[in-house]
């Protein structure tokens, strides 16, 4: 397999939040008068604008609240979590030995631009990426190819030399229509499970280094 670049997703595979997105949607919904007994109420890998109509559909939930004024305020409550977030075990091991490969790097996320520049700033990583696409570059969120299709635009590479790293099932198939390869990184043995239909699955981003290259 000869890859020539290599397109994170950022939520679940660049930084672990999981636990803090579904308590910001927890906090949110709780505000609506929705009894929550989920840990993750939410879709991954959707992204937090497309989750809204899933939800109210799912609680039939009475509102005034526009999805907009439900997205921005889920986005707060995130935001407001945002000193809990650590980066992926072995991620910065990964990204900068894809770099000494002088294989390209790029991020390819559903959420808002602002929030990445958020986790940019927390985390001084922009400096490893050739380039990033967020949700407000597409019309389709995953698993519409749209993202990863702009995202290897971007980077002047064959989609056949690109692999995709991703923690969702909706962006495993997302890379997969847009004719990349693909890994997943898994949480847990349900979590994997749910992610088989990538080539790759991993419990750690430096495994990936020892399937792939």
């Amino acid at each position: 397999m000869n890859i020539k670049a290599v397109i994170f997703d950022l939520d679940g595979t660049i930084v672990s939040d999981e636990d803090e997105y579904g308590e910001a949607f927890r906090r949110v919904l709780t505000s609506l008068g929705v009894k929550i007994n989920s840990k993750y109420p939410h879709v991954g890998g959707i992204g937090v604008e497309a989750n809204w109509p899933i939800l109210i559909k799912k609680y039939s939930i009475k509102s005034d609240r526009s999805i907009a004024e439900l997205t921005g305020e889920t986005q707060k409550q995130y935001l407001k979590l945002l000193d809990r977030v650590t980066l992926k075990k072995g991620f910065l091991i990964l990204i900068k030995r894809l770099r000494e490969m002088d294989i390209k790097t790029a991020i390819a996320t559903s959420n808002s631009r602002f929030i990445l520049e958020e986790i940019f700033d927390r985390f001084g990583i922009e400096k490893y990426f050739d380039s990033v696409t967020t949700g407000e570059e597409v019309r389709e969120k995953k698993p519409s190819p749209e993202i990863y299709k702009i995202a290897g635009d971007k980077l002047e590479i064959d989609p056949k030399y690109i692999l995709v790293i991703e923690d969702s099932k909706a962006g495993i198939e997302a890379a997969r229509r847009a004719g990349m390869h693909t890994a997943a990184i898994a949480r847990d043995g349900v979590h994997k499970k749910e992610l088989k239909e990538a080539e790759f699955v991993v419990m750690s981003l430096i495994d990936i280094l020892d399937e792939v290259f």
